[in-house]
């Protein structure tokens, strides 16, 4: 190192450097998640949305209990061991609380729309890392590479709403598409999945999907019809399991093919809001050759 570069030309330089910046220069910018349009983050969003539909804070408790519930027990009873893979020996999401209870969930404040707000740090799916993927491709391709397909992609949508507000309505619209195109009733669907970005957010989406009026008013009287609960994502959901950025789709084409096989239904239902507005639907049949 030349002379001139030796201990008073390096602090010379970081003084320099540093020169004019100020403490909060240094401090990380926390990314925006607001939503570019309405400028509300997705929480205020869904929580004006249950409030037009009429989704109470119990409800969506209640929904919250049960996908944790269901999680736990499908852990438990090793059912994901087939599709998650292991870390540390163990295949179960360290967001699942078993132990949840109405009772639990329900002293919780509300998270975005204070202090009236129905949605709290329980009833919306946490922030949590992961990954998934899905391997697609013809059956013909497949057969030749040795492999067994779980289920055809028979069909899918995609669509926009208001973002104003019915930000996270998506899955009503993207179903009743589908269901309409491809002449199908809900009864039909053996499998549902349905992404639970909020319990309010999902149980909005039942709501308008089993409304007569909300049929009347968008769908020209063609209503899309009750989801039997008893169907609805039967091993957890994004309350329990998480909701990675783009790893949500594949798990749920993953857990509603394997169903598809283990509950020998035929068709299943697959659904998700996204921020903008935007929704996705798709349905998948059973493969049995």
């Amino acid at each position: 190192m030349p002379k001139a570069m030796k201990k008073g030309g390096v602090i010379g330089a970081a003084k320099h450097f540093f020169k004019g910046l100020r403490i909060k220069d240094l401090s990380l910018e926390t990314p925006a998640i607001a939503n570019y349009t309405t400028g509300e983050v997705m929480g205020v969003s869904s929580d004006k949305l249950s409030m037009k539909f009429g989704v109470g804070r119990q409800d969506q408790d209640e929904f919250t209990v049960r996908s944790h519930s269901l999680a736990e027990k499908a852990h438990t009873d090793g059912w994901y061991k087939g599709e998650v893979i292991p870390y540390k020996g163990s295949t179960k999401e360290n967001g699942i609380k078993g132990d949840s209870t109405l009772e639990s969930v329900s002293k919780l404040k509300p998270a975005f729309i204070k202090p009236h707000g129905t949605h709290t740090a329980a009833n919306s799916s946490f922030l949590t890392d992961g990954a998934a993927a899905s391997l697609i491709m013809s059956e013909e391709k497949a057969l030749e590479l040795g492999y067994k397909p779980l289920a055809y992609i028979r069909d899918w949508s995609f669509k926009a709403c208001d973002p104003f507000e019915e930000l996270l309505l998506g899955p009503t619209y993207c179903t009743q598409e589908l269901l309409k195109r491809n002449n199908i009733k809900m009864d039909d669907i053996g499998v549902f999945e349905i992404h639970e970005a909020f319990a309010g957010q999902i149980l909005s989406n039942l709501t308008a999907m089993s409304s007569q009026k909300f049929a009347d008013e968008n769908f020209d009287g063609f209503r899309v019809g009750e989801v039997n609960m008893d169907k609805l994502n039967t091993k957890g959901g994004s309350l329990a399991i998480g909701h990675p950025f783009g790893a949500t789709g594949s798990r749920l084409i993953t857990t509603a093919s394997r169903r598809l096989r283990e509950e020998q239904a035929r068709f299943a239902l697959i659904a998700a809001c996204a921020d903008g507005g935007l929704g996705h639907a798709c349905i998948l049949e059973r493969y049995d050759a």
